[in-house]
């Protein structure tokens, strides 16, 4: 009975516990297919979806004329294995073939591959990958061919757990070119300068994904769900660069650098017209394909944007320009040279870097040597603080000049006491970058108008290779009028051209009317004005009449003896930079040479047409070798160019008009070359400016406050037939061809002792 009992009682109990067992079975049932249902889904989703994200191409960067800078292209990440390195036991062999092959066979290096195929996690299990990030890590195909090589293949290599991530990396076809100015990316993919940081959200593109559905083996089901979303690539930009200038301006510098080992050198070249950015160089200088291998930090900085520096005699032309536009300038004028002072200065005195002087000169002689007492009665004495420091800010001193890349200095030119105000004449006291005394000098050989400058051309479409966006150019500012800045470009040219007493004759090019200005400018050496060492600069633009360059160059503490030497190590590398240019963009020389001169072979002077019927004129032109080329219905010429008595080559053509070119209406010069184009735009008293090499695609016209403006878009050098000639402009005359000294330091005793 009892056994009976407990077996009752056990079933019972048996019986309940398989019930609330059954119970719990029902509630876990319910809460997962219920409470917990979609959570779980998702958790099941995700293990079933495979997701991975597409990298867009970063744009491409263009020169002006479609040379690449910069572009992305393939490139691998070189990744082990350290759990099955550790099984097949090929940790030394994989070692010895990469520690070659990357360049990292020193003892640091191997190690650090060691490590790498070694590797663990916290809890001492091997890794399933590592990546070898040495330096830049990311190589190009040509070594990731030749490291497979080495394995035996690229099935044998992975058998002994190497690997190859493909990726893309970030390439400069010309290495250091335009470094400073492209910047570069690191080993992450982030822009670190340049403009691959200025204009990083144009480049970069969009990152785009695909998901699938896949089974337990990770393989993607024939019926599955795919999602797909593109990436987009980033706009390509082409910039105001001509890799051809670039490449002058670096070999120029190198040259100088190398022989006069200063701390830097910098040299920036623009359109005058447009502050186009042509070519921008800084030495030292770093190779952004390979950033991480560099001498100096000092490598990477951008003088030409980022330094600040006490101008010297370049300012002088900030001065001239003043006192010109304000009828105070008058070349024939006399002044003692020598030293100056005044009363409110108390003790101090300013000299000329020649302190005896050179006795009772005038006021274009003094421009020719660089006096700077000249410059103190103009700026100090005639001008005064006010006007000066107006003329001073108006043409950009002490604001950014806007330029697109990151970091641009300003500058201080804001003087309290008379004795600042006075040193500021002829530039010292002040500080100022390059990009604002390229901009203003620019504004003297553009006719008076301060421009911004600019870096970027335009934005392409990747795919298409369409423009999509263009940047045109910006005008700041009137400064001067137009004939101030006309006498002012007259007068810096003799500073090149009188050979005799000139500072700027070593500037001097055969052919070309070159106008220009020297710097020399004492540095300044914890607080006090050191007496061996000095900033030189050069600036200027050529030529005269229609410039299509401006440069300056600046090199910081060349390695000389004194102040004469110093002032005479830039203008040749200016006359290199600029004399390659100009012939390089095809413009011819329009006047005699000495050479030309010597030999009696001077070209043929331009007949006056001017009151002649057209077929009076043209039989004239035939009969001295020209070919004149009559536009309207008049029945006598009322205008002509070149001017009557230019120097002119036979065989030129010229350009008649027979009714006022209003009248008449501007014409079409589509297929022209630049140099017929101008020519005409000179008859026509319009100002065209031109963009691109060869001959006339495109003309756009706007009536503007100073007259017709007209811009001329070519084709790309590269697929003229013909090259041609660019445009001679307007005639001159003959330029003096004499020898003579250098500008340099005042010498070692006061600020206002430098030049």
């Amino acid at each position: 009975m009892a056994v009976t009992k407990k077996i009752k009682l056990r079933t019972l109990l048996l019986g309940m516990m398989l019930s609330l067992l059954f119970c719990g079975l029902i509630f876990r049932t319910y809460h997962l297919q219920i409470v917990e249902a979609s959570t779980l889904r998702a958790m099941a989703e995700r293990s079933w979806i495979s997701n991975k994200e597409l990298i867009p191409k970063r744009g491409t960067i263009y020169d002006r004329n479609g040379n690449i800078l910069a572009q992305d292209g393939p490139a691998y990440t070189v990744a082990v294995n350290p759990e099955l390195i550790a099984k097949v036991g090929t940790a030394d062999e994989v070692v010895k073939i990469l520690s070659s092959a990357l360049e990292m066979n020193t003892p640091e290096g191997m190690q650090k591959l060691l490590d790498a195929v070694t590797a663990k996690n916290k809890e001492g299990k091997y890794l399933v990958q590592k990546e070898i990030r040495n330096e830049g890590w990311k190589i190009d195909s040509a070594l990731k061919d030749k490291i497979v090589e080495r394995f035996g293949g690229e099935k044998q290599m992975n058998r002994m757990g190497v690997y190859m991530i493909e990726e893309q990396k970030r390439y400069y076809p010309s290495n250091e070119l335009a470094a400073h100015v492209l910047g570069y990316m690191d080993k992450d993919g982030n822009p670190r300068s340049g403009v691959e940081y200025r204009y990083h959200e144009l480049l970069k593109g969009t990152p785009g994904s695909i998901h699938y559905i896949k089974d337990l083996l990770g393989y993607e089901l024939p019926d599955g769900e795919v999602g797909f979303e593109p990436a987009v690539d980033g706009k390509s930009i082409r910039l105001t660069i001509d890799q051809n200038i670039q490449s002058y301006i670096e070999q120029a510098l190198l040259a100088a650098y190398e022989k006069y080992e200063p701390k830097s050198m910098s040299a920036i070249a623009v359109n005058p017209k447009t502050m186009e950015i042509l070519g921008m160089a800084n030495l030292p200088v770093f190779n952004p394909n390979r950033y991480w291998d560099f001498a100096s930090q000092a490598d990477f900085y951008n003088h030409a944007v980022l330094s600040l520096y006490e101008p010297g005699s370049t300012f002088k032309i900030v001065t001239l320009a003043a006192a010109e536009e304000e009828g105070l300038f008058h070349p024939d004028d006399t002044f003692q040279s020598g030293s100056i002072s005044f009363p409110e200065w108390g003790s101090k005195r300013i000299h000329d870097h020649n302190r005896t002087g050179w006795g009772e000169i005038t006021y274009l002689e003094g421009l020719k040597r660089s006096s700077n007492v000249a410059f103190v009665k103009l700026g100090y004495e005639k001008l005064g603080k006010e006007k000066l420091s107006e003329y001073i800010h108006a043409f950009g001193f002490g604001q950014p000049t806007g330029i697109d890349l990151p970091g641009e200095g300003v500058g201080d030119v804001d003087f309290r006491y008379p004795i600042e105000v006075a040193n500021a004449t002829f530039g010292q006291g002040v500080t100022v970058t390059m990009l604002q005394q390229i901009a203003a000098v620019s504004a003297i050989a553009n006719g008076g108008t301060l421009m911004k400058p600019y870096l970027l051309k335009e934005v392409i479409d990747p795919e298409t290779g369409e423009v999509i966006e263009r940047t045109e150019p910006q005008a700041v500012r009137r400064v001067v009028s137009e004939e101030t800045a006309r006498k002012v470009a007259e007068y810096l040219e003799q500073v090149v051209a009188d050979r005799e007493i000139g500072t700027g004759r070593d500037a001097y090019i055969e052919g070309y009317r070159v106008a220009g200005k020297t710097g020399t400018a004492q540095v300044v050496e914890n607080g006090t004005y050191a007496s061996d060492k000095w900033l030189v600069s050069f600036v200027g633009f050529a030529p005269v009449e229609n410039p299509r360059i401006a440069l300056i160059v600046i090199a910081d503490e060349p390695k000389v003896d004194d102040y004469r030497m110093a002032g005479r190590v830039l203008p040749p590398v200016f006359k290199e930079i600029m004399e390659k240019s100009l012939h390089y963009l095809g413009v011819t020389a329009n006047f005699p040479t000495d050479a030309a001169v010597a030999n009696g072979t001077r070209p043929a002077e331009t007949p006056d047409f001017v009151g002649r019927t057209p077929d009076e004129a043209r039989n004239l032109a035939a009969r001295s070798g020209f070919e004149l080329e009559v536009y309207g219905n008049g029945e006598r010429v009322v205008r002509q160019f070149p001017a009557p008595g230019t120097d002119a080559g036979t065989g030129q053509r010229m350009y008649a008009l027979t009714e006022p070119a209003d009248d008449i209406g501007f014409p079409d010069l589509t297929g022209m070359s630049l140099r017929d184009a101008l020519d005409l735009c000179a008859l026509w008293g319009a100002l065209c400016t031109a963009e691109g090499e060869g001959y006339v695609t495109e003309q756009v016209r706007s009536r503007q406050e100073n007259g017709l403006h007209v811009t001329l878009r070519l084709k790309p050098r590269r697929e003229q037939t013909d090259a041609g000639a660019e445009t001679r402009e307007e005639s001159l005359g003959e330029l003096p061809a004499d020898d003579g000294p250098s500008e340099g330091s005042a010498g070692a005793e006061t600020p206002e002792a430098s030049l």
